[in-house]
């Protein structure tokens, strides 16, 4: 008799199609930042308010959004989420229009907000729909999936946005800003519309999600729960520094390869070479996937946070292709972390699996903070320099991964129901 609830493996399907979409989504915003710089006149530090409004909605919203998530259920959830999705993506035409940089900020934290919420929902979904032991493989293929965004995104942004307009060189008139900003709208819409018919097929598609989710899912208990669990904690502290770090990198690649002491290349080719570093990405969650089948996944996390942290400290000791080449091989040992963080804090904490999850997407706004500090930094240091920002953050995940594998997991109640309910 299979120990997979019905229904699992279409569902495991369904919220994998989420993965890709919301890393397609937040990856535009590493694009964005140096489109909206040259349009607004931005420093390095006031571009990355992009990144600062977008993070921000996780520490805001997600606690909220997991209170949500249990009243409306699995698949009501994704469909308000990904309507929320989309009043985002249709307030940026609006905010070109009236010039307002600020507009530009709530329209990014609008749509983080439905990220938060599908977030909240899909990341348990992924991890219990199946085999309890193969948790971390099951999450990690969906975040692979979630890189495979990440790598379609960025080049078609980049053409779309750093093109044209301002991008084309010479005097600056109203007439390029103009086109720039349109080229900003025709993105939006684009994507608006994207989101609305994977809405339409995940609405047609609610009985089997939710039918899922019920079975595989344990009783939740309230989010406040996870913040009397030491694991709880150091998971979610473990988050805001990996995302944290994975974001700063993304949003300043761009503006370091197009530097004369790196690459020196344009911004519209700089932005397709940051697919190389979410390339890197989605083909090591693919391996990891299979690594998790025989390596354990704390020896992992701390192999590839490790690696990671060197790449950064090359990176502010060399320059020219190296230090190009350094910078974009760091996704590929970013592409572990987050899936085998948020499954070793599951299988750890001492509250339930939605109050662990809520607890662990509010750590997401590492993504608002750590960037400006990276800014911070780099006023002293230089881009390159401030790589020593991501390498403490990536030092400190070896140190969570090396503790959690330490810990030696207990059957729990909730691991219990979750057993039963197999």
């Amino acid at each position: 008799m299979s120990n997979e609830p019905a229904g699992s493996k279409t569902a495991f399907g369904y919220v994998t199609m989420l993965f890709f979409i919301w890393g397609a989504v937040t990856s535009i915003n590493d694009v964005l930042v140096p489109a909206v710089r040259s349009i607004f006149a931005l420093s390095v530090t006031e571009a990355l308010l992009t990144q600062f409004a977008f993070f921000l909605a996780y520490g805001i919203v997600s606690l909220p959004a997991a209170a949500l998530a249990v009243r409306l259920g699995s698949s009501r959830s994704i469909t308000v989420a990904l309507a929320t999705m989309v009043i985002g993506c249709l307030l940026i035409p609006v905010a070109t229009q009236i010039r307002g940089y600020w507009l530009v900020l709530v329209a990014l934290f609008v749509i983080a907000s439905g990220i938060t919420l599908l977030q909240v929902a899909a990341n348990p979904l992924s991890a219990v729909l199946g085999p309890r032991e193969k948790s971390h493989f099951r999450l990690t293929l969906s975040q692979a999936f979630n890189s495979l965004g990440t790598l379609i995104a960025p080049p078609i942004a980049a053409t779309a946005l750093l093109t044209g307009g301002l991008f084309a060189g010479g005097v600056v008139t109203p007439e390029k800003i103009d086109e720039s900003l349109g080229r900003i709208n025709t993105a939006y819409f684009a994507i608006a519309a994207i989101i609305v018919a994977l809405a339409v097929f995940l609405y047609r598609q609610r009985g089997t999600i939710d039918r899922a989710a019920q079975a595989g899912v344990a009783p939740a208990g309230s989010v406040l729960d996870a913040l009397r669990s030491r694991w709880a904690l150091l998971g979610a502290a473990a988050i805001f520094l990996y995302v944290g770090a994975e974001v700063s990198i993304g949003s300043v690649l761009v503006n370091f390869l197009e530097q004369p002491s790196i690459a020196g290349v344009s911004a519209e080719r700089g932005g397709h070479l940051l697919a190389f570093y979410w390339g890197g990405a989605m083909v090591g969650r693919f391996l990891g996937s299979a690594l998790l089948t025989r390596v354990a996944a704390g020896r992992l996390l701390a192999t590839a946070a490790g690696v990671a942290a060197l790449l950064c400290l090359a990176v502010t000791q060399v320059t020219g292709t190296t230090a190009a080449g350094a910078a974009l091989s760091i996704g590929l040992f970013n592409s572990v972390m987050f899936p085998i963080i948020f499954t070793l804090t599951l299988e750890r904490s001492t509250a339930s699996q939605s109050a662990t999850a809520g607890l662990l997407c509010v750590a997401i706004v590492g993504g608002a903070f750590v960037p400006l500090l990276f800014g911070l930094v780099s006023k002293s240091l230089g881009l390159g320099g401030a790589f020593v920002v991501p390498a403490l953050c990536y030092a400190a995940i070896v140190g969570f991964a090396i503790a959690a594998g330490r810990v030696r997991v207990a059957a729990t109640r909730e691991d219990q129901a979750y057993a039963s309910a197999h």
